[in-house]
């Protein structure tokens, strides 16, 4: 597509659904800025959503089709595909096949492969990566209130008194809604803030009060929390009575498991006194909203932490009106509307479940006599069926499982060992992509179009702005092609992604005379092409009425048999992997504040891997003192699974015991950064979700001698990344190049010379060294027709100095003020040291000198002066960190 107007679409990142506008612009560049009227977000974006220009280009695009390694036609792959499957269904049955899907598709893609796996192929091997990161809360809801439903919405937290977040780092994870609490904090000083979360994350700017539990002991917290309102005759008797089912059972557990205040503080790592607070904050306000995400979903007791917090809801009726919700944020931009078509295993579709009259139904809307029957397995199951050759052949969609999965070392054996691996991604080269047998390339955002649906269930559209590369197409239509190549082509001949949602929408109102089920979106189907494009964004049910949807369960009509609500008695359990001797640390995961998932786009956009440019790991002082550790030392990390070396943080806001890791690193950027290599394949018996937070880990030093940088005009490859002469490195993505971040046990002199035959074998160089053997400093530039091809500088271990000013030297010429700042290790311009805020690119220095000239004593003060912390707000609470350290003028 040419230059043209900004086109209205969503964001692909988290669950926040924010409404952005994106055009090209007339060099071919895609600008992008906040959705004003987007009731998410409100015009604003967060450091990921204002970078996402800097994403549609084509480098790292996968766009063609290859089988075996070898380009093909798109319909050559396609019908390689049909065939293989077909021939694999008839030689060993339909449960020998599987889908593995992700909350990146949009929900057209998602029903397609549904419908296809389920009413068509006839079992039901389809899993999303959402079964790692939401399918407890999915289980909690049903249990509960009988269906998936998150009754609350954003506007929630502005009309609360009390917002508790309980394992959510709002601040990083979902930063806009993040900004909409804080303002709404600002605008009501009486809005009171609590966070739960072993971590003082950034989130705790806004808290009137932190409680970093213990990991694994959010049951006994929040049965804790019932007991006490129970005894203090803070319940609701009248909504228990008319609404409720359970609570005498749930109200006798609770008490018996949490015991005294001093014995629950004891299991939480609490104080009783900041326990006692936060009960007495939840029982004395009328309006309270519990948001949690993934601290309490990630557990193998994720179900039973789920429906502890919504007990305390219901028990006190603080359910179902405005201020007033338990809260479950998704994590995907399009996990919810993955659950709504029915795209994990264990659900059916359109919120039918597996009972005879939903299965008639369903098989009757699809004309199919081949509906599976029965659940099938979960993620980690499932890989575990690849690994045992029980699974024959695996479609892998929009996800990274070799990363992202608990115990990563044994889903590369499996997916090696599987016969049949297709994978479709619109990135060429993943972790996951190494092993496929079948390369389809899938239409990234920017080129597709459809509909998804955000954390408060609001469905909005995707639309197309940019022409698709190369043979790229939308999942939907690779899996529609497929689907008719194994015959079932009247039952999948899509033309477009309106032709699918008007189908899911008819979908969502089967059996809708019974009143069982609240998601419904049947009024917005048989819309045509611009019917469709004209979508506003809208949350479900939808009715002809256009009532107000905002908090659901306000008439006490609930989807379970009954109509009524489901307390359920839960008792806290040990964590399935408990800590030892041997490995006497918690390892905790989760994201950082710039990235996003295995980085395999936000690591394109050169302005968000300046704040976190490797994975760090956060360790308490003491534990780090009680190992001889030292800060941005490198170490050795291990579980009873794995084993990695990563760089420590040591931080006082890491609770004693416990060590925090990021997910994003994958073989793509790092030698050994991938975090799931360590974690264990244990998961809550209900959902199937992995117990990700609680990890049994020990530390250990690393004995290395040297540490380097090393700057290239281009990326190394995978096979030259390999043969990096050190036992350690990380890539970081520069606007012109490439920063790696290098160790090894070798001395500096040996690392040096390593590093320097390295780079010459693969090129033809001119090479301008300087030694220093008495301080161990070794640096060499390399240079061609006159500019910097690469440069590095080794030194002694923690001897290295700072060297973000390399950044700006690639693809200039080589003056002699340039040149001897190479040599010589010094910058010709001042060293600013990292960025801290990604949005507008202000860096560490600028902060600090801006802070110290001007005396500021707030962050809006600093951003007055350098626009640090103006667009999204996420870097505010660092920067108030640094007002507090740097010496004012």
């Amino acid at each position: 597509m040419s230059q043209q107007q900004w086109i209205k679409t969503t964001c692909p990142y988290c669950g926040t659904g924010c409404g952005v506008e994106a055009k090209v612009a007339s060099n071919g560049a895609v600008e992008v800025r906040g959705d004003a009227s987007h009731p998410a977000n409100r015009g604003l974006l967060c450091s990921k959503g204002s970078a996402l220009g800097e994403t549609v280009i084509k480098q790292g695009r996968l766009e063609h089709a290859y089988i075996k390694g070898h380009q093909e036609s798109l319909d050559k792959a396609l019908s390689y595909v049909a065939s293989r499957f077909s021939q694999t269904i008839a030689e060993h049955g339909p449960e020998s096949v599987a889908f593995y899907v992700s909350g990146q598709l949009l929900t057209e893609d998602y029903y397609v492969a549904n419908k296809l796996i389920k009413g068509f192929i006839g079992c039901s091997n389809i899993d999303s990566n959402s079964r790692l990161c939401m399918s407890s809360a999915v289980a909690g809801h049903k249990r509960a209130f009988g269906e998936d439903i998150v009754p609350g919405s954003y506007e929630d937290l502005e009309h609360a008194q009390l917002v508790t977040l309980v394992g959510s780092n709002l601040a990083w994870c979902h930063p806009i809604v993040y900004q909409r609490l804080k303002r709404a904090k600002q605008a009501n000083p009486n809005l009171k803030v609590v966070v739960i979360d072993p971590r003082r994350t950034d989130s705790c700017d806004i808290a009137d009060l932190h409680l970093p539990l213990n990991g694994g002991s959010d049951v006994a917290l929040f049965n804790g929390l019932l007991a006490y309102l129970s005894e203090h005759g803070k319940l609701d008797s009248d909504y228990i009575a008319q609404f409720t089912e359970g609570f005498e059972a749930a109200v006798t557990s609770a008490v018996e498991d949490a015991g005294d205040l001093a014995a629950l503080a004891k299991t939480c790592g609490l104080e009783p006194e900041a326990l006692l607070r936060f009960f007495q904050l939840f029982a004395n306000n009328e309006r309270c909203v519990t948001v949690f995400s993934q601290g309490v979903n990630q557990s193998s007791q994720g179900v039973d932490k789920v429906n502890a917090i919504i007990n305390s809801h219901l028990a006190t009726g603080k359910l179902g009106k405005l201020g007033a919700s338990a809260f479950s944020i998704t994590g995907q931009p399009n996990a919810m509307g993955g659950r709504e078509v029915g795209a994990l295993s264990n659900l059916l579709a359109g919120h039918l479940d597996y009972k005879p009259e939903h299965l008639e139904a369903l098989a009757g809307f699809w004309n199919t006599s081949n509906l599976s029957q029965k659940p099938g397995h979960k993620a980690v199951d499932l890989f575990d069926k690849v690994a045992k050759g029980e699974i024959k052949a695996i479609w892998i969609m929009g996800t990274n499982p070799a990363v992202s999965l608990p115990e990563s070392a044994k889903i590369r054996e499996a997916l090696l060992s599987c016969p049949m691996v297709v994978v479709s991604d619109c990135i060429a080269e993943t972790d996951t992509t190494r092993y496929a047998d079948v390369l389809l390339p899938a239409a990234g955002w920017g080129e597709r179009d459809g509909t998804v649906t955000n954390s408060e269930r609001m469905l909005s559209r995707q639309r197309a702005f940019v022409e698709a590369q190369g043979d790229t197409k939308p999942d939907w239509y690779l899996l529609s092609q497929v689907a008719q190549k194994m015959g079932f082509a009247e039952a999948f001949s899509y033309t477009s992604s309106a032709d699918i949602f008007s189908e899911h929408a008819a979908l969502s109102g089967l059996l809708a005379e019974s009143g069982e089920r609240l998601f419904n979106i049947s009024e917005l189907s048989g819309k045509d092409q611009q019917a469709f494009d004209a979508i506003e964004p809208q949350r479900w049910p939808v009715s002809k009425q256009g009532s107000d949807n905002r908090s659901l369960f306000s008439d006490g009509r609930f989807s379970t048999a009954s109509g009524k609500a489901q307390l359920i008695a839960v008792t806290n359990q040990a964590t399935q992997q408990v800590t030892s001797d041997a490995f006497p640390l918690v390892l905790n995961t989760g994201r950082m504040r710039d990235q996003w998932h295995t980085m395999t786009r936000t690591g394109l956009a050169a302005q968000l891997t300046s704040h976190s440019s490797e994975p760090l790991l956060e360790v308490n002082p003491q534990d780090a003192a009680n190992q001889g550790l030292c800060d941005n030392s490198i170490v050795s990390l291990s579980s009873n699974v794995g084993q990695l070396k990563v760089r420590i943080q040591v931080s006082e806001g890491q609770k004693s015991g416990h060590v925090f890791m990021p997910i994003h690193w994958t073989e793509q950027y790092s030698s050994d950064g991938l975090v799931s290599q360590l974690v264990d394949s244990s998961v809550d018996p209900l959902s199937g979700q992995p117990e990700s937070k609680y990890t049994p880990v020990k530390l250990a030093a690393w004995e290395y001698a040297s540490e380097a940088v090393l700057l290239t005009a281009k990326p190394l490859t995978k096979a030259q990344c390999q043969a990096l002469p050190a036992d350690y490195w990380v890539k970081q993505g520069l606007a012109d190049g490439f920063l790696y971040r290098l160790a090894d046990g070798s001395s500096p002199v040996e690392l040096a010379a390593k590093l320097k035959g390295f780079l010459m074998s693969q090129t033809k160089l001119q090479s301008l060294d300087f030694a220093d053997p008495i301080k161990q400093n070794f640096r060499s530039a390399l240079v061609i027709e006159g500019e910097l091809f690469s440069s590095f500088s080794v030194a002694a271990k923690g001897e290295l100095n700072a060297s973000s000013w390399l950044e700006s030297l690639l693809q200039q010429p080589m003056s002699d003020n340039i040149r001897r700042g190479v040599l010589a290790g010094t910058s010709p311009a001042p060293d600013l040291g990292k960025i801290v805020c990604s949005c507008h690119q202000v860096r560490e220095q600028t902060i600090s000198d801006v802070i110290s000239e001007h005396a500021c004593e707030s962050a809006e003060q600093v951003g007055k002066h350098c626009k640090a912390g103006t667009n999204c707000g996420s870097c505010v609470p660092e920067i108030k960190r640094m007002i507090k350290t740097v010496t004012i003028e």
